[in-house]
């Protein structure tokens, strides 16, 4: 005998009945309602409020006044309310979401700027976000709480105030508790999240790790019933129905543990009804069948429904079409469309004559004896479940850029495509986004839209990681004097940044040459990778300056080796003065000509032999390499030239007068 296991908690949450309840009060009075939207997730209680004449609208836009306008629990926005004007009100918004609401409002009116985490296309955290009168931003992930965190502490940190969606993952609310109170100090924290929504799920898991089969009761455009059915799905084999008449007997029969619970838009009504239903079938199971009984059973004509998931030996391939064999009476065919994601395939090289394949019910036509089939359908809901996981623990997933299109990237993964918007599309600031295409790459789901089946990625999350793990690992291993292959990623008047891997250093413009020049771009280049060595570390301003220069380029180390006194050199003239001429002998390396070593004769003016520009042969005549100073001579290079006089007193006074204190001389 099969045992059958309920969760406490299926069915309506208490915002939810409360909404429903007052839905068909009101139904009752024969009013002209309408519902401002589904009034929840669930087909049959919408088609029950319609044929009592009470249908959904979309907006507010579509009421009239006079009219009675219903709130679901989601809440909308103040905005929202306003249009509302001249209509009779019933406002069935969760009193947990209202709260919320409230907060947003007060919050932000007080100064603060709210941030809330959550779904930011989802009605309700919509609705919060149109309560607040100040500054407002929606984060999913902990790389889009750090970036505000570190926006805004470049901003001196102004005061946050941080709700989540009433039924946001209860895990990782916590770990983003975890952040704001180690990296930001001043924000506060208000815990909104509703716990039914959490122990539903929690429930869920627990009955189908003991299970062998489930039962998921709900819309299938509910998304919290579908995410019931994708935690289920890990554990055990699972159906997601609507109503009782959607029970497969032989499954019920074929399985001895089974659980059941139902999405928080199920009615109770609904939920007993599917209770009885399988309580029949296990009390009069009548005589015992066999495996093999009950499993054509399951696969029987009368049980297949549009929808519906089976199993499919592959009997022909044909280019248009293949045909399955699908235990049943009618043919099962796959159009050509159905088989794959990918147009144009050839579909021999997707499936073999005697492959086993998983497909999906698109129709049943008894009249022609054919079930029409899909394969991509069941392989887009395998894909899709994938990218939900990976969007659940946060998994780094790769996939190819394949379109550029309005405000971002697709990129393609698991033969889904999953858009980037363009802010997200690297952890720079991109202008022409076509430089990705038919690249690899590696983001993370930040957002899913399970109404619309779609989800957004992010690369510069990714990035961001890797960036802050190079971080980390830098700073546990760098030291002065440590050597770095970077490249250089921007230029300023005072220096140049370059990339280490992660952090940036900063070579100033003296360190990048041993002679004098006026901006660093007449060494370095954006994008020139360069060697550079480790001069000093701030670690509290995570700060590194750079050095670049290498000693064995330093011009006075060349001029030591290679310029010894008495050395004749051919020098160029670079300045003029009164009492001599400074003349440069290897650059970086000036010596002064006084005027009494210029010529054999004495001259009055350094202009009537010299002018800036002229090279002539000069001799080294004394080196003082402490103060960096050189003395050249001319006259000690002219042919017949008398021997150098010795200066009385009063010249050699002179002439340390003139000189005192100019680099580049040397005084005895």
């Amino acid at each position: 005998m099969s045992e059958l296991m309920v969760a406490k908690s299926a069915g309506f949450c208490f915002g939810v009945s409360r909404a429903v309840e007052k839905a068909f009060s009101l139904a009752g009075q024969q009013k002209d309602a309408v519902t401002l939207g589904a009034i929840i997730h669930n087909p049959q209680v919408v088609e029950r409020l319609r044929a009592l004449g009470i249908p959904p609208v979309e907006r507010a836009e579509d009421t009239h006044p006079g009219q009675t306008v219903i709130i679901r629990s989601h809440g909308v926005s103040r905005a929202t309310m306003e249009a509302l004007a001249g209509r009779e009100v019933v406002d069935c918004t969760c009193p947990y979401v209202a709260k919320i609401h409230r907060i947003a409002q007060e919050e932000t009116a007080a100064g603060r700027i709210l941030l809330v985490a959550g779904d930011p296309a989802h009605p309700e955290v919509e609705g919060t976000v149109g309560h607040a009168v100040g500054p407002v931003q929606v984060f999913q992930t902990e790389e889009e709480l750090m970036a505000l965190l570190e926006e805004w502490k470049e901003k001196g940190e102004p005061p946050i105030s941080v709700v989540a969606q009433t039924t946001f993952r209860q895990a990782l609310w916590e770990k983003f508790q975890e952040i704001l109170e180690k990296h930001y100090t001043n924000a506060k924290i208000f815990d909104t999240i509703c716990s039914a929504t959490d122990k539903r799920q929690r429930e869920a898991m627990e009955i189908a790790q003991k299970a062998d089969y489930m039962v998921v009761i709900g819309g299938r455009n509910s998304s919290n019933t579908r995410k019931l059915f994708e935690i289920c799905s890990r554990f055990c084999e699972t159906n997601l129905i609507e109503s009782k008449s959607e029970l497969d007997k032989s499954k019920i029969l074929l399985h001895n543990n089974i659980g059941v619970t139902a999405g928080a838009s199920t009615p109770a009504d609904i939920i007993k009804e599917v209770l009885n239903t399988m309580s029949e079938i296990l009390e009069n199971q009548g005589e015992e069948l066999s495996f093999a009984e009950l499993f054509e059973q399951s696969q029987s004509a009368e049980k297949l429904y549009t929808g519906k998931r089976v199993k499919g030996i592959v009997t022909t391939v044909a280019p248009n079409e293949i045909h399955v064999d699908i235990g049943a009476k009618q043919a099962g065919i796959v159009p050509a469309s159905e088989v794959s994601e990918t147009s144009g395939v050839n579909i021999a090289d997707v499936v073999k004559k005697g492959d086993e394949i998983d497909l999906i019910v698109l129709k049943v036509n008894d009249q022609e004896g054919i079930v029409t089939l899909s394969k991509k359908r069941v392989d887009a809901e395998a894909n899709y479940n994938e990218i939900c996981k990976a969007y659940e623990d946060q998994t780094v997933l790769t996939g190819v850029v394949t379109d550029v299109i309005k405000g971002g990237i697709l990129v393609s993964c698991n033969n889904l495509k999953i858009f980037v918007p363009a802010s997200l599309a690297s952890d720079r600031r991109m202008e022409d986004l076509s430089v990705l295409l038919q690249k690899e790459v590696e983001f993370k789901v930040i957002e899913i839209n399970d109404r619309r089946r779609r989800a957004v990625g992010s690369i510069k999350a990714v990035l961001q990681e890797q960036k802050k793990a190079k971080q980390e690992a830098f700073w546990a291993e760098v030291e002065v004097g440590k050597v770095y292959h970077g490249e250089v990623k921007s230029l300023t008047s005072y220096g140049a940044f370059v990339d280490l891997g992660g952090v940036d250093g900063m070579i100033h413009i003296t360190e990048l040459s041993w002679t004098r020049i006026k901006s660093p771009d007449e060494v370095v280049k954006v994008g020139d990778q360069v060697e550079v060595y480790i001069k000093d570390i701030d670690p509290e301003k995570k700060k590194i300056s750079l050095g670049y220069k290498k000693s064995e380029d330093n011009p006075w180390e060349i001029f030591k080796r290679d310029y010894p006194i008495d050395t004749v050199t051919p020098v160029k003239i670079v300045s003029i003065t009164t009492f001599g001429a400074f003349a440069q002998i290897i650059p970086g390396v000036d010596g002064l000509i006084h005027i009494s070593q210029i010529a054999n004769e004495r001259i009055a003016k350094v202009s009537d032999k010299l002018a800036v520009g002229d090279v002539v042969d000069a001799k080294i005549i004394d080196i003082d390499f402490d103060k960096k100073k050189v003395s050249l001579s001319i006259r000690a290079t002219l042919d017949g030239s008398a021997p150098v006089e010795e200066e009385t007193e009063d010249e050699v006074s002179e002439y340390a007068a003139d000189v005192a204190g100019i680099e580049g001389v040397t005084i005895e």
